[in-house]
């Protein structure tokens, strides 16, 4: 339950729903009670609320309004947060979150991305407040499977909406995507990612033998070397150029006496808008052919690139953020992936807006606290710019 401390009516209301929020212990895919919370303010705005869960897994999908007569505006995000190590290093307890006296909001989860829920249901609550009878559709989209595999929750709920023909307009993810101060960037498009498990098959045997051997290792250099030097294309205006990383290298028994029978090569290609997944694969697969590996490959597609070209949505949270900020935001699609990536492929125009990332996955993670009310004020202008 929330302390004394917790809901200090000093505190805004949103900040107040940041810290109720963070001090449940939601590790991935534990909601924890979270949504449950705020589908009660959801529910007291008149959204009807669909539970979706698939496993250990809460999903909340909570729609209010009408499609017919107007946009649909999604706003998504995640309960779940990841492990916070040994809770002992850290300065403040992880799940007893507090906003000290230099203006810190401390907590797991106070950026990634808790924080950002809060703004959202706060800049709901005002924006139905002023408008009980806005056009179109109003909906949240809730997962507690972010952090985790990823498979059964916004992934399973998008499975869900396409069965359904859902027709989504816009969507704003309340990722961090700020950098030095909020609102400095949005994320209008992220890259794809395709990892690889490479087994190159050799034979194994006595190091002073090697000619009953066959080194794995010593065969699967050039090729290595050559997809690790391949231009794979040169990026456009939103992204960069295609990058090939390996990640891991195994091979050996451990002795020091033994050729290896077997090398294993982890890779990983973030890729833009330029690629795609099948041709990236068929390029690899016919480098290693070209050398004559004996080998076999793992492929896990984490996500496909997209994109949001400048358009009436990012528009709308640029002239938000220049009228509280003063400064005009980039567009970025830097960074790893995220759910964006699922919702992405029912057509919206999808961007992430959030607090600060600079301690995201780290101990003693912390935002600006009145980052989160710049937050909730944004969203609620661009809500009025989109709703009407």
């Amino acid at each position: 339950m929330p302390t004394t401390e917790t809901v200090a009516h000093s505190h805004s209301a949103t900040l107040q729903l940041a810290l109720a929020l963070l001090e449940r212990r939601s590790l991935t895919p534990d909601d924890a009670g979270c949504q449950t919370l705020i589908g009660e303010r959801l529910a007291a705005l008149d959204f009807e609320l669909e539970w979706l869960d698939r496993g250990d897994v809460r999903n909340l999908w909570a729609v209010r309004g009408d499609a017919a007569n107007g946009p649909t505006l999604v706003l998504a995000g995640h309960t779940d947060v990841v492990p916070v190590g040994a809770e002992a290093l850290w300065h403040t307890p992880p799940f007893a979150p507090r906003i000290d006296a230099d203006g810190w909001l401390r907590g797991r989860g106070a950026a990634d991305m808790k924080g950002g829920l809060a703004a959202m249901v706060t800049a709901v609550e005002r924006f139905i407040a002023r408008h009980p009878d806005h056009p179109g559709r109003l909906a949240f989209l809730l997962t507690s499977d972010e952090e985790g595999p990823a498979i059964d929750g916004t992934r399973a709920v998008v499975d869900i909406l396409h069965q359904r023909r859902e027709r989504l307009d816009y969507c704003i993810v309340g990722e961090p995507s700020s950098e030095s101060q909020f609102g400095d960037v949005i994320k209008n498009g992220r890259r794809g990612s395709l990892n690889g498990v490479l087994r190159v098959q050799g034979v194994q045997g006595h190091v002073a033998y090697p000619q009953r051997a066959r080194n794995p290792v010593h065969q699967a250099l050039a090729a290595l070397d050559e997809l690790v030097r391949q231009h794979w294309d040169s990026g456009n205006d939103f992204f960069p150029p295609t990058s090939f990383q390996i990640s891991n290298l195994h091979a050996g028994t451990g002795a020091n006496n033994v050729i290896p029978g077997e090398l294993e090569v982890t890779f990983n290609l973030r890729f833009s808008t330029e690629s795609d997944a099948d041709t990236l694969k068929s390029r690899i697969e016919a480098v290693l052919a070209a050398h004559g590996l004996d080998y076999a490959i793992d492929w896990q597609l984490s996500g496909e690139p997209f994109l949001t070209r400048p358009g009436e949505l990012t528009e709308a949270v640029t002239t938000a953020l220049e009228r509280l900020t003063g400064q005009r935001p980039t567009l970025s699609t830097g960074g790893g992936t995220s759910d964006a990536r699922f919702i992405a492929t029912l057509g919206p125009q999808v961007i992430e807006l959030g607090p600060c990332n600079a301690t995201i996955h780290q101990r003693d993670e912390r935002i600006r606290a009145g980052d989160l009310d710049l937050m909730s004020e944004a969203l609620e202008f661009t809500l009025d710019q989109l709703m009407r």
